[in-house]
Parts: structure tokens; C-alpha cells; sequence
């Protein structure tokens, strides 16, 4: 113990949960959120101050504990280590801890146990599933004595390893290696040394918080000199307009918005049976460019299913039969149906079947080609069982027959059910089994082995009348007659084709990295529409051995690929070349093996049902169905999501022209214009009547071909060039036009002239009241337009339908609710320094909605007959992107 200490699986240090949840503070849309505290400070207005600060809080907060959350990958896996363990020491057999387990000790093991060490097997034989460490489906036999030199030490023969299960049989072993030293212990360091990085969309907010930043406090600091020196203000009116132009371009409810936005997000993809643990990975679905995806339950239904019967006088498709038995005059086939049947310990069961799936799957093919399968008549029937060997790789039954004779019934691996038969099935019978036959039968699993099909053989032997069932198999499983051969295949879930095209459509790559079989990888690849092309396969082993330039070659040259036996290592190296060549990487995975590379890659997609707690929590994203369809459908959400971020983005940066032009117009004017808007009215706008509306934007269905267009780039941002010219140039602008002009038609009516006086106590001071309101009710009726505008990107409104996002109806209608209060009611008039319009000007207001949704509305017609719709980026170019 003292040499190789506790056997436990270790975590590195130097993590403090104070450095986590301080670095959630200096966010930079924290420090911004921040700065618009201090500012609604200076301007007198406390409460929103201190609401500002409670979403800075709260949003650290939930940064902080979903950062914790990742981490718990490593201690889930101690799990898989069972506390206690059989040992032999002294000659006797005795109990420890698991954890006082040293290299050296004999290890006692056996079916239904957790396997506590690595260790090599002395004695025994074991059929151990290592779905866990390698992926691969199904059991695997392990026995002392067999060739243990391999490629991979997980596929030496008779070798078992940490935290696997025995499913059955029972052997003694000696352990070589314990915690951080096992194949589980190296698994747990891959994971540790993986850092959870930041998602695009968290990128995107980090530049778009400094870009934000910078205009704001640039234009501040610019209004200074333009109002002290130019316009002639005094040095304090031009520090508290300076503080007005800031509070404008600060868009403060930006932060909780989009949380919101992604928070609608999750709950609709835990609706279709994804569950997203970060908020933010919501929008990186969106940008997936390749899916590398497992095969066994993610693209097929993890069971097996009868595909093709070959007897000697024909072959049957079973697939093609469906419900009803081959329209054959076969006779043997009815004979092979019976011995499936009465060969098996499985029961077909309404819901779930019990026994294991290639059981199963045998029962169903017997019940499909007219058997009676009932589990009753079978055990009545038995008179004697010898269970599946895994050494042998068979098992076989002694039944009793309608006449009172008995019949062995055979099956199990083709090779060995062969090597014990002397006859083969015929027209009249049987006949002698020749070297004809054999070459036939192995062509016929040539065949199906290259079509990905696992294979066995069924037989059977009339004992004589009067015989007494065997005691031993080896009298039993001898001079068989075969009966045929029965393919069973996995079978791809139904919904997947459609998926895997949705996917080719939306132009995603999508790679298979399994553990299983190459061949078998191929044929279901093939199956699903993934191998379009033939696709090309390559072992985990093959692609180890390749440089780093040759993997990018490879990767970037071959669109279908099959990458077969991956190991956790294989997996991590595909995640990170993808990642380098620029690709936005969602990797799926169920055992703990596959943590590692869920957690490098961009999005992480664990099995709920079938997967383990560890690769549960390595991952961003858990399936509750096991589905591949699921996660196309969360592509399908991200990208909405992304797409609604960016709309109400747009819809706030809207309105940033129209409130920063009046503070300009008055500073140029040299305050011979009066301030067209209040600094109060501006955080009435930002935090009342905008927010609403925005929120509603984030829940916007998605636009018609949203899965048709490719994937946007890693270096995209949220704000990019188009969108600024289309709020701040285009939309802003006519906004601002638009207000700026109800604010003088207000005091023009009125009988203001240039540089008449209109403060406190003058004559035209209520005329002021009622032309500032009406820049503030412009500028909501402009929201209005802008929110209905902001709905669609590339399509008309028509193509989205007016009333397909109540929500938004509902925002609408609040805001006009909450600006009539606060031009009618005292209270509200009296804290924002407001008066009604007069009723003219209140009608003028009306056509805002429309002048502003008309402009963009005539603006995306002309887009779309001009040229499809493209994006640069703001803050870096577009890279190259592989994709499909």
C-alpha cells in the first residue's frame, strides 16, 4: 500500500471554488452591467442601480454553478469501483476494501460482480462486458491461457480490467495495476487534463460587451468637448448629458435577455428529450459543423433483429417478410425455426423482452416464421440445458418431441457449430455434410460478415428411441445436422435517415467513432445515408499510428467516414483536429470511455438511457431517448436560438440612433434646441417598453429553411456588419427622422421658435413637456415597427404569419399599455416629466409602426431578389469550414 497507494482514482488540485466565482465578476458584460449600475447612480435612479446589480449577481451565480457542475465528470467515474473485492491472501479467502488492493494480490471474481483492479486471469473463463471502456456492445470472453499479446491492452484475452462487469462465469487473477494506473485510472487523467472551454456564444457576448463598451463610454467622452466647448453648455450640464448619451447606448437588459432566450431554449429541447445542463450550449448546437456520433443506440435501436435466414435450400429476408413468415416451400426452415425457439432461455414479453438481445432476437425470427415461442411449453418441453459456453461459443438444449423421442438443439458461433456437424439440412432430410457444403456455408458468412451482420449457426440431433438425455454437452453437441444460419443485424432507428439528410441538407458532416466492429460501423452508416459515397473506414489502431498532418489530411479529404474500435485517446485526437481545422464539433457518447472527448468537444452528447453517470456528466447535453434524430432536432433549436438572440440584439441596437441624435441635435443647436429627451426617460425605454417585446423575440419560431442553409462559422459573431448598418444606418435612422421630427411639429404647432425659452416657469414649458413626450412615445412607436420587422431576417412576415408569436402581440400591447400610463397618469407624468401630445401629433404617431416595418419589410424584398442572404463577421473573417 504504501508503494503504490489506496486503490482510488485521483483529482489534481489547485481548483478554488473563490477563483471560479470571481472570474464570473470581471465578465466584461459584467464590468458593462457594472458601469450602467454606477451610471443609474449618478442620474439619481437607485432602484434600477440595484436591480442592475442583482442580475450581475444572480448571473454570476448561475455562470458559477454550472462551471462546478462540469467538473463532476472525474467523481463519477469512483462509481465504477466497487467498495469491496475477494481476494485470496494467505491461502485464505478473504473480504477487503476494495481500496487496500496492491498489484500482486490474487483477485476472486465472478458473474454479476464489478471488477476492481486490472489484472490477468490465472485461472477460469469470464464473458465480461466492456462497454464501458471500449463502446463495443457486446460481451466479450476473456479466459486464462489465451494469447494475451495485443495491439490494445483492452483487447488482450486474458486480461480484465477496472470498473467493468462479469456477466458470467467465474476465474481467479492476479492484479498488475491499480487506481491511476489502471485503464479506468488513465481514462480519469484524460478527463482532468481536458479544460471545458468557453462556447461561441459566450465568445460572441465577451466581444460584443467590450464593443458595446467602447461605444458607449467613446461617445460619452466625445459629447464633453462637443457640449462644454462647442455647444456652450456649462462644464456640469455637459458631464450630466455626457451621462445621458452613456445610459442610451448601454443596452441593459441585454444580459438577462439572452439568458432568457437560451433558458426558452432549453426547456424546448428538454421538451423533444434533450436535457442541456449550459445555457449557453444552446446556441452552440446551432453552429455545429460535424457530428461525431457512436452507432449502438444512437443510429440503431441497440437490439438485434433476425435480417436474412440462409438454410441449404435458400435464403429468406427477413426484413423484407415483416410481420408474416417468407412465402417459401422451404422445409428446413421450419425445422431451424423450432430449434431457435426451444434453443433459448429469452421470453418475448409485451413492452420489454426479457434475455439477452441476440436471444431475443432469435426468439422473435422463430415467432416470425410461425414457431410457438411461448416460454411455458418450452421449459415443459426441456429435459435438459447446458447454457452458452463462452469458451465453446455454444449452447444447447435436450427437448422432448411429439412422438416421446428427444432432440439436441444447437447454436452459437458458426465456425464451431460447423466443426460439429456431419450432415446438413436437405429436401428429403438430411445428407451427409461435404467439403461442397462447407465452402458454401463459409462464403455465405464471408458475405454476411462484410454486410456487418453477426452470424449463428443453428442444428439439431434426433437422439434414438429410448435414449436418455445426456449428462455432458460434449455428448450432446455432436454429429449435429445443420439447419441453417441466422444474420441478425442491429437495426437503424427508423427516424434516423431523415435525420442524417436533414444534416447533409443543413451541410453537417457527420463522422462515426465507435468502439464496434468496422464492417458492422459500414453497413449501418451505409444504411442511414451517412456512407453516401461508400465512406471509408479506419480503425482506432490505423489512425493512432498517423501523424498529426496526415489525420488533418484525412479528415479534411474523406466527408463519410467510419472511424472503428476508437479508443478514448482516438476520440480526443478527431475532437481536436476537427476543432483546429475550425469546426464546431457535438460528440456523442454513453460509457467512460467516451468522458475525455465529451467534454473537449464543443458539445458533448451523452446517452440517458444507455449511457453512464460519467459520461453523463462530462456531458453539455444528455438524450432522455438515446436518439441521433434528437440531437438534428437540437441543431434545429440552436440555430433558432442564435437567430432570436440576434434579432432582439437587433431590435435593442435599433433604438441606440433615435436616443443618442436628440442629445446631438441639442448640443449642436447650442442648447438653442431644447433636449428633445430626459436621461429617466431613456432607462424608462431601456428597462420598461423594450424589454417585453425583446423577450417575446427570443421565443420567435423559427424561419422557413433554417436547416437548409450551412452552418455560420466559429468566428461569426452575434453582431456583425449587416446588422449594424440594418439598426444603427438604415432602421435607426429613419427612426431618428422620424422622432426628431413629432419632437418639432410638437413645439412647431405650438408656436415655439429657435431659441425661445422653455424651461420651468416659461410659457412654453408645458408645450417642452408635451414635444419630449412625444420624442418618448415616437421612439415605443417606433419599437413597435422595429419589433415586428425584427421577426424575420430573410423572409417576408407573410412567410412567418403575423400571429404566430402571441408572445410578441402580448409585449406589444404592454408597452402601449405602459406608455399611455405614463402619459396620463399624474404620478408617472410628475417622476418622468411628462404631458399628452396634442391630438394630432398622438395620430401622427400612429403611422410610426408602419413607416418603420414598410422600410425593412421593402428592404428584405429587394435583399432576397438581389442576392441570397450572407453574414460577415464584425469581429474576425470567416474561415473555411468542412462540411459534408
Amino acid at each position: 500500500m504504501a508503494a503504490y497507494g489506496p486503490n482510488r482514482l485521483a483529482r489534481r488540485g489547485g481548483r478554488t471554488w473563490p477563483g471560479q466565482l470571481g472570474r464570473q465578476f470581471s465578465h466584461p458584460l459584467a464590468l458593462l452591467l457594472f458601469l450602467a449600475a454606477g451610471l443609474a447612480l449618478v442620474a439619481g435612479a437607485g432602484v434600477l442601480a440595484i436591480a442592475i446589480l442583482t442580475v450581475i449577481l444572480l448571473n454570476a451565480l448561475f455562470a458559477f454553478a454550472q462551471e462546478r457542475q462540469a467538473e463532476r465528470a472525474v467523481e463519477a467515474l469512483a462509481a465504477y469501483l466497487p467498495q469491496r473485492a475477494w481476494v485470496r491472501r494467505d491461502g485464505e479467502r478473504v473480504e477487503i476494501d476494495a481500496a487496500d488492493l496492491v498489484p500482486g494480490d490474487v483477485m476472486l471474481v465472478e458473474e454479476g460482480e464489478k471488477i476492481s483492479a486490472d489484472a490477468q486471469l490465472l485461472a477460469g473463463t469470464l464473458e465480461v462486458d466492456l462497454s464501458t471502456l471500449t463502446g463495443e456492445s457486446q460481451p466479450v470472453v476473456r479466459a486464462a491461457g489465451l494469447d494475451g499479446h495485443h495491439a490494445s491492452a483492452l483487447d488482450a484475452r486474458d486480461t480484465i480490467f477496472s470498473g467493468s462487469a462479469v456477466v458470467s462465469g467465474e476465474a481467479t487473477a492476479v492484479v498488475f495495476a491499480t487506481g491511476m494506473q489502471t485503464e479506468l485510472g488513465r481514462i480519469a487523467a484524460l478527463s482532468e487534463r481536458v479544460d471545458v472551454e468557453p462556447s461561441p456564444l459566450e465568445l460572441q457576448v465577451r466581444r460584443v460587451a467590450w464593443l458595446i463598451s467602447i461605444v458607449a463610454v467613446g461617445a460619452g467622452l466625445a459629447f464633453l468637448p462637443i457640449g462644454w466647448l462647442a455647444a456652450g453648455l456649462a462644464p456640469r450640464d455637459a458631464f450630466t448629458f455626457a451621462i445621458g448619451l452613456i445610459v442610451a447606448n448601454v443596452p441593459e437588459g441585454l444580459l438577462p435577455t439572452i439568458t432568457l432566450a437560451l433558458a426558452v431554449g432549453v426547456a424546448s429541447l428538454a421538451r423533444e428529450g434533450a436535457l442541456v445542463k449550459r445555457l449557453a450550449a444552446v446556441e452552440t448546437l446551432g453552429s455545429t459543423t460535424v457530428i461525431c456520433t457512436d452507432k449502438t443506440g444512437t443510429l440503431t435501436e441497440n437490439r438485434m433483429r433476425a435480417a436474412r435466414v440462409w438454410t441449404p435450400l435458400g435464403e429468406h429476408d427477413l426484413e423484407a417478410a415483416h410481420d408474416g413468415a417468407p412465402d417459401t416451400a422451404d422445409p428446413v426452415l421450419g425445422f431451424l425455426a423450432r430449434a431457435a425457439a426451444a434453443c433459448s432461455t429469452a421470453e418475448l414479453r409485451p413492452g420489454k423482452s426479457r434475455g439477452e438481445a441476440t436471444e431475443v432476437g432469435m426468439l422473435e425470427a422463430a415467432r416470425q416464421l410461425g414457431t410457438d415461442v411461448d416460454l411455458a411449453r418450452r421449459e415443459h418441453l426441456r429435459r435438459r440445458l447446458f447454457r452458452f459456453d463462452p469458451t465453446l461459443r455454444l449452447m444447447s438444449t435436450v427437448d422432448e418431441r411429439r412422438d416421446g423421442g428427444l432432440t439436441v438443439h444447437v447454436k452459437g458461433a458458426p465456425e464451431e457449430v460447423l466443426a460439429r456437424s456431419t450432415m446438413i439440412g436437405g429436401a428429403d432430410g438430411h445428407v451427409p455434410l461435404t467439403e461442397e457444403h462447407r465452402r458454401l456455408v463459409l462464403e455465405v458468412l464471408e458475405r454476411y460478415a462484410e454486410q456487418g451482420l453477426r452470424v449463428l449457426a443453428v442444428a439439431r440431433r434426433r437422439l434414438p428411441e429410448g435414449a436418455a438425455p445426456p449428462d455432458r454437452r460434449e455428448d450432446a453437441e455432436r454429429d449435429l445436422c445443420l439447419l441453417g444460419l441466422v444474420a441478425l443485424v442491429d437495426p437503424p432507428r427508423p427516424e434516423v435517415a431523415a435525420a442524417v439528410a436533414a444534416c447533409h441538407a443543413a451541410g453537417i458532416r457527420i463522422v462515426v467513432v465507435t468502439g464496434d466492429y468496422g464492417p458492422t460501423a459500414a453497413e449501418v452508416a451505409r444504411r442511414v445515408g451517412i456512407a453516401r459515397d461508400g465512406g471509408r473506414v479506419v480503425t482506432g489502431d490505423e489512425l493512432e499510428r498517423l501523424d498529426e498532418q496526415s489525420l488533418e489530411a484525412l479528415l479534411a479529404g474523406v466527408s463519410e467516414l467510419v472511424v472503428a474500435r476508437a479508443s478514448p485517446e482516438t476520440k480526443l485526437r478527431v475532437a481536436d483536429v476537427l476543432r483546429a481545422q475550425g469546426a464546431v464539433v457535438a460528440m456523442t457518447g454513453d460509457g467512460v470511455n467516451d468522458a475525455p472527448a465529451l467534454r473537449r468537444a464543443d458539445i458533448g452528447v451523452a446517452m440517458g438511457v444507455a449511457g453512464t453517470d460519467v459520461a453523463r456528466e462530462a456531458a453539455t447535453m444528455v438524450l432522455t431517448d438515446d436518439n441521433f434524430a434528437t440531437i438534428v432536432a437540437a441543431v434545429r433549436a440552436g440555430r433558432r436560438v442564435f437567430d432570436n438572440v440576434r434579432k432582439f440584439v437587433f431590435y435593442i441596437f435599433a433604438h441606440a440612433t433615435p436616443e443618442i441624435v436628440p442629445f446631438l441635435i441639442f448640443a449642436l443647436s447650442g442648447g438653442a434646441v431644447p433636449l428633445p429627451l430626459t436621461v429617466l426617460q431613456i432607462l424608462a425605454i431601456d428597462l420598461g417598453t423594450e424589454v417585453l417585446p425583446a423577450l417575446a423575440l427570443g421565443r420567435e419560431p423559427e424561419e422557413p429553411g433554417i436547416m437548409t442553409r450551412p452552418p455560420r462559422p466559429r468566428s461569426e459573431g452575434v453582431i456583425n456588419r449587416e446588422l449594424l448598418v440594418r439598426s444603427w444606418a438604415f432602421l435607426g435612422l429613419i427612426e431618428a427622422a422620424l422622432v426628431v421630427g413629432g419632437f418639432f411639429f410638437v413645439l412647431f404647432d405650438g408656436g415655439w421658435g429657435f431659441g425661445d425659452a422653455t424651461g420651468k416657469g416659461s410659457a412654453l414649458h408645458h408645450l417642452y413637456l408635451q414635444a419630449t413626450t412625444m420624442t418618448f412615445a415616437g421612439i415605443v412607436a417606433c419599437q413597435v415597427g422595429t419589433a415586428i420587422a425584427a421577426r424575420t431576417d430573410r423572409a417576408s412576415l407573410r412567410a412567418v404569419g403575423l400571429f404566430t408569436n402571441r408572445l410578441l402581440l402580448v409585449g406589444i400591447a404592454t408597452e402601449i399599455a405602459f406608455v399611455a400610463a405614463i402619459l396620463f397618469v399624474p404620478p408617472l407624468q410628475r417622476l418622468l416629466a411628462t404631458a399628452p401630445p396634442p391630438p394630432a401629433a398622438l395620430l401622427l404617431l400612429c403611422t410610426f409602426p408602419f413607416v418603420v416595418w414598410g422600410a425593412d419589410e421593402l428592404r428584405r424584398a429587394r435583399r432576397r431578389k438581389v442576392r441570397p442572404a450572407t453574414a460577415s463577421s464584425l469581429v474576425g473573417e470567416r474561415q473555411p469550414v468542412m462540411h459534408a
